[in-house]
Order: structure tokens, then C-alpha cells, then sequence
């Protein structure tokens, strides 16, 4: 029952469900297309030069395209907007950090831009839930 509490859906006005459920579906569509390749080799999409164990990178690919359909859906949208802002701030890390890529790149090539924007659409929705228009309100109910 104490995990029930964690996919209550808080209430919102019906302009913010629907702003939400916008969000979720093209967010969770274009999760969808970038874990789409690596769904298809989840332990190794990362090629033999990846840093990542092949464990990691599962979980990577299950995050990018698990989790998007779980945010199209609006289902256990808490826990897979977490598993979507654990892999961008990773994303965020090798690319900002680790390869000193710029925000945003100019002329095209590498930046942290997209990793950091995905972020904070993950943390958006674990902080203002997924809006009454999901599966979590109509299998969780309201967060009274």
C-alpha cells in the first residue's frame, strides 16, 4: 500500500493536465526513437568502445524506450521519469563534463543541450505527477 502512494496523481487544473499530457506524449514518443536502436542491442549499443558495462547500458536502453512508452501511456510515470533523469544526467556528465561539450553546438556536432533539457522534463514530472489524462490516476486514483 506505501508503494500505491507514490503513483497518486496530484490534482491540477484541467489547462495543466492537459499541458502535461502534451509533454508526456512527445517526450515519451521521442524516448521512444532514441531508445528504439538501442533496445534492439541493450547490452551492447554502445559498440566495443563504450565506457559503460553492458548491464548499464540495459538499463539505458530500457529507460529511453520502456520509459517513453511509460510517459505516453501516463503509466508508473514517477518511476519511469527517475529511470529517464538517472540516464540524462549521465548523458549529461559525458557530455558536458567528461567530452567538454558545449550547451549547444554551433554548426552542428555534440552538446549537452538535449541530455539537460530531458532531464528537467523528467524532473517535471516526477514533481507535478503526469496529470489526470494517465493510467497512473485511473489505476492510482487522485492525491488527495
Amino acid at each position: 500500500m506505501h508503494i500505491k502512494r507514490n503513483f497518486l496523481v496530484p490534482k491540477h487544473s484541467t489547462f495543466a493536465d492537459f499541458a502535461l499530457l502534451l509533454l508526456r506524449v512527445v517526450a515519451g514518443v521521442a524516448f521512444m526513437l532514441h531508445g528504439w536502436g538501442k533496445i534492439q542491442n541493450p547490452f551492447g549499443w554502445m559498440g566495443p568502445d563504450g565506457f559503460a558495462p553492458g548491464f548499464f547500458q540495459a538499463l539505458a536502453a530500457v529507460s529511453e524506450f520502456g520509459g517513453g512508452l511509460a510517459l505516453v501511456l501516463g503509466l508508473l510515470t514517477p518511476l519511469a521519469s527517475l529511470g529517464i533523469a538517472s540516464t540524462m544526467a549521465v548523458a549529461f556528465y559525458v557530455h558536458a563534463v567528461v567530452r567538454a561539450d558545449p550547451f549547444v553546438a554551433k554548426g552542428g556536432g555534440s552538446s549537452y543541450e538535449l541530455a539537460i533539457v530531458y532531464f528537467c522534463i523528467a524532473v517535471l514530472l516526477i514533481a507535478l505527477g503526469p496529470g489526470r489524462l494517465s493510467l497512473d490516476r485511473a489505476l492510482f486514483g487522485p492525491r488527495s
